[in-house]
């Protein structure tokens, strides 16, 4: 926290240098201006009701007319206006200002006339030599009093510049008409003034407003992704108010799509809505639950919405009492929010209290401002600290994002190097598991060679033991005894090949094998296999009793059935592969024959790999179907 303080402060101090030499370059394009500022005039008033036409030339018994007066003028308001709601009827005033335009160069070049402010909540007419030259029609709001007049001058017709100007200005009787110094000279000289004016005045607060609008509707989006952070959705509002706060300044003297009525309600009010906002936005910097303060800031806001709908009390005429409320609670609201903020060292949440105490002061002068107790060629401050507010919730927002990527960052490199730490543990874990899984498979791989050895091959040369001790060796046929010992190895050396899922590949093996014994008995073999699926559980393990059941099988054809013939078949019907093994021989009864043991191991074989052995009958001889699942559940 501390390494950030210095990192901080250099930051505003460029921002401050930054300031200082957009104030000085400013400076200097002024000195560059040039032009004739007119500052007499010759005032006239003419009481009128409702708004008339601009008439196409300057009555003639205006122009000697009227008392001096010196631009810019602008008399206090006295705040006594009719409450008529009609257009039509409404107690309106027309003033005149008559100029006499000085002596000017005539160089042939296009003159034009700038004036900085205006004030009128009717209609603004400009006359050059007696003749209309320019209309403008203000919202009833006092938009124009922040748009500078531009206006190109005609040539007379003696060919040149105007020798008079007339002003008419029509508004509300007794809250209305003020008028600026006139300038008049070529784009030349008068271009630095307009454009600085109307950037700062008028084009600087739009945009500012409009993009935040816009960063606001983004933030909005995110709250919808994140209900649970309601300061994406007070920025929102923020952005919202903010832009209806600011209309006035720069929505033009066009019509607006809303009455003048909803239009001075919305741009009073939001000076209400901006400040409980932003005190609900503070708190969710500081953190610092205020409910009496909170529930305060609502209920003045509420009322004054309420109070001041269209055909209840009109906000504009009652604006200073409202603004009074609004600077009081304000100061309240700012100065609490500076106290929670140094409680918990929020740092932005200082930053807006203090500039909205900043805000507030510089709203006591715009307020004189307004009511014309301050030059009305000076500019309004609150346009610049709305900028301000602007760039703060920006500095914000974005500082908020920066803190949740260094964050999100940190996460993702302590996240890396537990995975990291943990993959690491894992990788031993696995490899010993993989040691003791191996040491596993090669125990029960003994253990099933073993098994094997003991049954088959084991047992086969026990017996010829035996029979070799207890002086029988002639009544053993050594030679079938040696082949069938052969034959047991093999098999149990073929099991050890991997067949990888291929029953079709295991039985060719079988079959390499059997067809020289069987031939050496004069058993012809018939093969006839068709497609088997593969199965996946077909392992060496299960391979070796697949083999077993077989090869018992043709063992007692070759032993008992006196066969001449077998025939071996493989089909598949649904989800099992069927082996069949049928012989032309004797034939025998599998109840009576279950008692033995070849039978027995079969059933004990089939068991074991899911399989089963079925002996079907048939007219001669006998048929053994192996039916085995092509996946085990």
């Amino acid at each position: 926290m501390a390494s950030s303080s210095p990192r901080r402060w250099r930051r505003w101090a460029a921002w401050g240098a930054a300031t200082v030499a957009l104030a000085v370059g400013l400076c200097l394009i002024q000195a560059q201006a040039g032009g004739e500022r007119i500052t007499a005039a010759r005032m006239t008033v003419v009481e009128t009701v409702g708004y008339q036409r601009a008439p196409a030339v300057t009555p003639a018994e205006l122009r000697a007319g009227g008392r001096p007066v010196t631009m810019p003028h602008a008399p206090k308001p006295d705040w006594t206006p009719t409450a008529e709601a009609d257009p039509d009827r409404i107690a309106t005033r027309v003033t005149w200002y008559a100029m006499a335009v000085p002596p000017l160069p005539d160089d042939g070049r296009q003159l034009y006339l700038f004036a900085p402010r205006w004030k009128s909540d009717g209609s603004l007419s400009i006359y050059a030599d007696g003749k209309l030259i320019h209309q403008t029609h203000a919202n009833l709001q006092w938009n124009g009093s922040n748009q500078p007049v531009w206006v190109a001058l005609p040539r007379s017709d003696a060919d040149h510049p105007p020798r008079t100007l007339d002003i008419r200005l029509q508004h509300v009787r007794g809250i209305g008409g003020a008028f600026s110094s006139v300038w008049i000279g070529d784009y030349r000289q008068l271009a630095p003034h307009y454009y600085l004016r109307d950037f700062f005045q008028v084009r600087l607060t739009a945009f500012v407003s409009v993009a935040f609008l816009a960063t606001g509707v983004f933030a909005l989006s995110v709250w919808f992704t994140r209900r649970k952070e309601p300061i994406y959705l007070l920025y929102f509002l923020m952005s919202v108010v903010c832009f209806a706060r600011m209309l006035h300044t720069f929505v033009g003297t066009h019509p607006l799509f809303v009455s003048d009525a909803w239009f001075g309600w919305l741009t009073v009010n939001s000076l209400f809505w901006m400040l409980t906002v932003l005190h609900l936005f503070a708190g969710q910097l500081h953190r610092a639950r205020q409910p009496i303060l909170t529930a305060t800031t609502v209920a003045n806001t509420l009322f004054w919405s309420l109070a001041t709908l269209p055909g209840l009390l009109d906000a504009t005429l009652i604006a200073a009492p409202i603004y009074a409320n609004v600077i009081v609670l304000g100061l309240v609201v700012g100065f609490n929010g500076v106290v929670q903020s140094h409680k918990a060292r929020s740092h932005f949440a200082m930053l807006l209290s203090v500039w909205c105490i900043v805000t507030l002061l510089a709203g006591i002068y715009d307020l004189g401002l307004q009511q014309n107790l301050v030059n009305i060629e000076s500019v309004f401050f609150t346009n610049f600290t709305g900028v301000g507010f602007t760039l703060l919730f920006w500095y914000i927002m974005f500082s908020r994002y920066t803190e949740a990527l260094e964050t999100a960052t940190r996460a993702k490199a302590d996240l890396a190097a537990r995975l990291a730490k943990r993959e690491a543990e894992l990788t031993a874990s696995h490899a010993q598991l993989r040691e003791i899984e191996h040491r596993e498979l090669l125990h029960q791989e003994r253990q099933r060679l073993m098994q094997d050895m003991h049954d088959g091959l084991g047992s086969s040369l026990v017996t010829a033991l035996r029979a070799f001790e207890n002086d029988r060796a002639d009544d053993l046929d050594a030679v079938g005894i040696l082949r069938a010992c052969i034959d047991d190895l093999k098999l149990t050396i073929d099991s050890m090949e991997p067949v990888e899922t291929d029953l079709l590949l295991l039985l060719a093996t079988l079959r390499f094998r059997l067809q020289p014994r069987l031939q050496a008995a004069g058993v012809k073999l018939t093969w006839s296999v068709g497609e088997a699926p593969p199965l996946d559980w077909l392992d060496q393990r299960h391979a070796l009793h697949i083999l077993r059941i077989v090869q018992e099988a043709f063992a007692n054809i070759l032993k008992h059935a006196g066969a001449r013939q077998v025939a071996v078949a493989v089909r598949t019907e649904g989800d099992r592969v069927l082996v069949s093994i049928q012989d032309d021989g004797k034939g025998f009864d599998p109840a009576r024959a279950a008692a033995g043991r070849g039978l027995a191991n079969q059933r004990r074989r089939a068991d074991a790999i899911g399989a089963m052995v079925i002996w079907e009958p048939v007219t001669k001889g006998s048929r053994l179907v192996l039916s085995l699942p092509v996946t085990k559940g």
